[in-house]
């Protein structure tokens, strides 16, 4: 609230400071750069926005910008007790026709009760608007009203008439089109800026996805924010890190205003009040968010009344998720499509060999003191991540080499590589690190950097096998760069690690102080912080009911020094949240009867895992039975089984925005030994180079989702997607494989010599008779078969529907050894080597319309 000195303040409503000139045209500056657009009401007709500020002002209202939020250059404020009876705000506005028309009020109400001003029309008082508090005065809201207006050239004036209370700033105004132009019971529509879709989030712990009341933005809303716990936590994107208006799209039919919790990438931000409404309207508050991707979290907590729906979260600033594949923080550059005087490998799928098991099939080697690979940055960076191969010793000992960076002509460092994490050997899930066994697969690691400076787009860095660079070789096969963020500072509601006897970058051991902090901090609310460094751990590190956070990814890192063991993170039961860290480990091959995952357990509803970077463990994510864990912006790299695998027992949970590269089993897995897999969905995913198994494996269960992911390059024993009864209970109920792109997949399984397809479905240990719908995914440059049916048992209830087969190293649809039927409609197979269908059986293939090639 803005208010102009005055004598009396009855209500305590604080007045505004008098700024120096120049700092009020650095405030007018920094609003206009992240002012927002005017809104668009929701009705199907046409609406049109107008600015308070460009309004006729009288009476002591005047043009504010001392307060956050608002859209155009400032917001109408002066609404004081000092000038009641006075302060008026006059627009005059259009109007296609005459009739009532729905007219939208953006205003903020920091006073903590329900003000009212009158509304004229053309001269004439229409009625009292009522406008409920909203949480202070950077949060704007919307209220709508029906005012009759002629056709052509109206005014709409807002006043503090002496039967008023007045106290409101008021930021734009949207009208509508006359009776007959819209819905009916908009309140705001859609929020301004990039609009992110709550029917399609994360939600646990009561909401579900509803489409009964009209109006709403995407494929549904969210309603059932009653009990304390439910919460939907929506994906957004921003291109730095920054203030940005967020503003939460809702309905409140309640008669009175309900409150919520607004969580920003797990942290509380604050209690967002939601006024009552008739139809849907939206509240906006100004946050900070970090580069890339951020949760913006709607939860019933404890003191929030709830009774909402959520229709979405709009982010005025804010950037559309990637379409297909995680929202990535980085861009990756192939080193076989750089510039280089060094060897480019052959392009081979055989395995084992280092071009397999190379992004697109090659990589470039550098094998002579000189050689290089340089690109050309497109974005600015600060980082590298290079996916690396370098020679294995005779003997399989770990050893390192050093490999010059140059940014232009100029050197940045030496990178320390390592043979330690790579090349294993023998045949089958029982690797190991001796040569002498054969068969060296595995051949690739990571290695990253962080650089003390930023460079900028147009940069050309270099890798250069110098003098000094005593490998014999060097195989580049990517490079990611990324900008990454400043160390994130403490949240509320956290004790720094330090406090509890433990040092960051120390060498000592930290496991039993990391232990006992987090058992003397669970259930009290408060997490545990762990500041930027690096902390060596040697065992398990246990939690239950408690949030463990670093300061980035980048920053924070917890490093096992026990090899090939434990020293993962275990959660033993309750709520808890991991994020903005690295767990790094010190696996150095496959063993089932050891080693450790990097986070392991059971998370019960509204669990978070972000933002966390996992490599060199068995396992990136193990999730045993539990419900409702949102796995959200991992980094999964060189471990040497799955990479996520959601086991036996787990309901409602979500792998998402993740990248996962480098495996020695299936990316991400649903597995249903052990128990049931219901309702968990692995969305939005980019999954590359799985060596000995699929991108994802879906092993029974029931109303799975696989959708939207980016899987390539499966090198041996696996599919991009298998749907399979080979391990668990079988299927239960329905799976759905929906909008993916399968790129290089498929392979071939050399244990008993035979090709697989890029989507295998598999049934092998008992029928599959439960609906499995294959929609919208595109299969291109297939390896072998685009799609494979077979095993001996029963497949019905199969659909394909615009699916698109491009390439395929043999056959569009292989159909072998199988009964049952499947329908095709809307289905194109284009370049199979070998034909678009072989059915040596005569399996029923029901044929709908739209389909060619096959």
């Amino acid at each position: 609230m803005r208010s102009t000195p005055m004598s009396g303040n009855p209500r305590g409503i604080p007045l505004s400071r008098a700024l120096p000139t120049a700092l009020l045209a650095v405030a007018a500056l920094l609003t206009a750069l992240f002012a927002w657009p005017a809104p668009h009401a929701a009705a199907a007709g046409a609406s049109t926005g107008y600015e308070a500020e460009s309004a006729a002002l009288s009476g002591g209202a005047v043009v504010a910008t001392d307060h956050t939020g608002y859209t155009g250059s400032g917001f109408v404020a002066g609404f004081t007790d000092g000038n009641r009876g006075t302060a008026a705000a006059t627009l005059t506005v259009t109007a296609s026709s005459a009739g009532a028309a729905p007219v939208t009020l953006r205003y903020a109400n920091g006073s903590t009760v329900t003000q009212t001003l009158a509304v004229y029309v053309n001269g004439t008082k229409a009625l009292d608007t009522s406008l409920p508090a909203t949480s202070d005065w950077n949060t704007w809201t919307t209220r709508s009203e029906t005012l009759t207006l002629r056709s052509g050239s109206n005014t709409i004036a807002y006043r503090y008439d002496t039967s008023d209370s007045g106290n409101v700033n008021l930021d734009n105004v949207t009208v509508g089109s006359p009776a007959g132009g819209g819905t009916g019971g908009s309140t705001g529509g859609t929020p301004p800026g990039q609009v992110y879709q709550a029917s399609t989030a994360f939600f646990t712990g009561g909401p579900s996805v509803a489409t009964a009341l009209p109006g709403y933005t995407g494929g549904g809303y969210l309603t059932g924010f009653t009990a304390q716990g439910a919460q939907a936590v929506v994906d957004t994107s921003v291109p730095t890190a920054g203030s940005y208006p967020v503003a939460v799209g809702y309905a409140n039919s309640t008669g009175s205003p309900q409150t919520v919790s607004l969580y920003l990438n797990g942290v509380k931000s604050g209690q967002l009040t939601l006024p009552a409404a008739g139809g849907w309207s939206y509240v906006s508050k100004t946050v900070t968010l970090r580069s890339g991707l951020n949760l913006v979290g709607v939860q019933t907590d404890v003191g929030d009344s709830g009774n909402v729906a959520v229709d979405n979260v709009a982010v005025d600033g804010g950037t559309a998720l990637a379409t297909q594949g995680a929202t990535l923080p980085y861009t990756e550059y192939r080193a076989a499509d750089a510039t280089t005087n060094g060897t480019v490998l052959a392009t081979s799928t055989g395995y084992p060999s280092t071009a397999a098991e190379s992004t697109g099939r090659s990589a470039v080697q550098l094998r002579s003191t000189g050689q290089y690979v340089r690109f050309t940055l497109t974005k600015p960076a600060n980082s590298v991540v290079v996916r690396y191969s370098v020679p294995d010793t005779a003997s399989g000992s770990a050893t390192t080499y050093p490999l010059s960076l140059y940014a232009g002509s100029t050197k940045v460092q030496d990178l320390t590589l390592t043979n330690k994490y790579s090349w294993l050997y023998g045949a089958g899930y029982y690797d190991t690190n001796s040569p002498g066994d054969g068969s060296g697969h595995h051949v690739y690691d990571e290695v990253r950097a962080l650089s003390g400076t930023t460079w900028p787009a147009g940069t050309v860095l270099k890798l250069q096998k110098d003098a000094a660079d005593t490998a014999s070789s060097y195989t580049i096969d990517t490079v990611d760069t990324e900008l990454v963020d400043a160390a994130y500072p403490m949240p509320a509601g956290y004790v720094p690690v330090t406090d509890y006897g433990v040092t960051p970058n120390s060498s000592a051991d930290a496991t039993s102080a990391i232990n006992s902090a987090l058992s003397a901090l669970s259930g009290t609310g408060k997490g545990l912080w762990f500041p930027a460094g690096t902390y060596t751990v040697s065992g398990r590190i246990n939690l239950a009911n408690v949030s463990v956070r670093g300061a980035g990814e980048w920053w924070t890192t917890l490093r096992s020094t026990a090899e090939n063991g434990s020293g993962g993170l275990y959660a033993t039961g309750g709520r808890n949240l991991i994020a903005d860290l690295t767990v790094s480990g010190d696996q150095t091959f496959r063993n089932n009867d050891s080693g450790a995952a990097a986070i392991e357990g059971t998370f019960t509803s509204g669990s978070l895992i972000f933002d966390v970077w996992m490599e060199h463990t068995k396992v990136g994510l193990w999730a045993v039975p539990g419900t409702g864990l949102d796995a959200v912006g991992l980094r999964v790299r060189d471990v040497f089984a799955d990479g996520v695998h959601v086991h036996g027992g787990s309901s409602g949970t979500r792998v998402e925005q993740s990248s996962v590269r480098n495996t020695g089993d299936d990316t991400v897995a649903l597995d249903t030994e052990g128990g049931d897999v219901a309702d968990c969905t692995v969305a939005d995913n980019t999954l590359q180079s799985p060596i000995q198994a699929n991108g994802v494996g879906v092993y029974g269960g029931s109303g799975n989702t696989v959708r939207d992911n980016v899987i390539s390059d499966t090198v041996a024993f696996g599919a991009g997607i298998k749907v399979s009864t080979q391990f668990g209970g079988g299927f239960g109920g329905p799976t759905a494989v929906l909008d993916n792109l399968l790129l290089r997949t498929g392979s071939h399984e050399y244990n008993n010599d035979y090709d697989i397809g890029a989507l295998w479905i598999h049934a092998v240990v008992s029928d599959m008779t439960q609906p499995l719908t294959v929609d919208g995914n595109t299969l291109l440059n297939s390896l072998h078969q685009a799609v494979l049916l077979d095993s001996g048992r029963q497949i019905g209830n199969l659909s394909f529907d615009h699916d698109t087969i491009t390439g395929a190293g043999s056959y569009g649809f292989d159909i072998e050894n199988v009964t049952g039927s499947m329908s095709v409609s809307n289905t194109t197979v284009t370049g199979a080597a070998s034909g678009g269908l072989n059915n040596p059986g005569n399996y029923t293939v029901n044929r709908g319309s739209g389909n060619s090639g096959f």
